[in-house]
């Protein structure tokens, strides 16, 4: 990966429906060697997707949480990644090192229907212990890693 694609995923961060056309003319390259160049970015798994991103709030959802969930002991993993699969609520689950083996990313409307949610995943079979934190704010928040670092 050279300078130039790095420009492209750059240009791809900010508006991933930005046509070929505008990205060759701001890399100064040809519109097919734009073209070639976004093609082997996907190809190669750089590019994993283009999506749209929502904004919570306009969808009611206001409430963010983080929840550190340990279980009791690895066989209970099966269970547990298949409630966290199911739950709409739970955008990220993230397996860690260190006092917690998750880290759970929640997004709902309110405390009541966080509750909800908490007492069902402390019912999950094997779960040992939780942690809960309520999102005040996102003073900084990015989508993926920055490609020039």
């Amino acid at each position: 990966m050279d300078s130039i694609d790095i420009n492209i995923l750059k240009i791809l961060q900010e508006n991933a429906r930005i046509s070929n056309s505008e990205i060759s003319s701001k890399i100064n390259l040809s519109l097919s060697a734009t073209g070639e160049r976004i093609k082997k970015l996907e190809n190669s798994g750089v590019i994993k997707q283009y999506t749209a991103i929502l904004d919570n709030e306009s969808l009611g959802e206001d409430l963010m949480a983080v929840m550190n969930v340990s279980l009791e002991r690895p066989q209970f993993t099966e269970k547990f990644m298949n409630f966290i699969e199911k739950e709409d609520e739970i955008l990220e689950c993230l397996y860690t090192a260190g006092g917690y083996d998750y880290i759970i990313k929640i997004v709902t409307k309110n405390t009541y229907t966080l509750e909800k949610l908490l007492t069902r995943i402390k019912s999950v079979e094997g779960v040992l212990k939780t942690n809960t934190n309520v999102v005040l704010s996102m003073p900084k928040y990015h989508y993926s890693v920055n490609p020039d670092r």
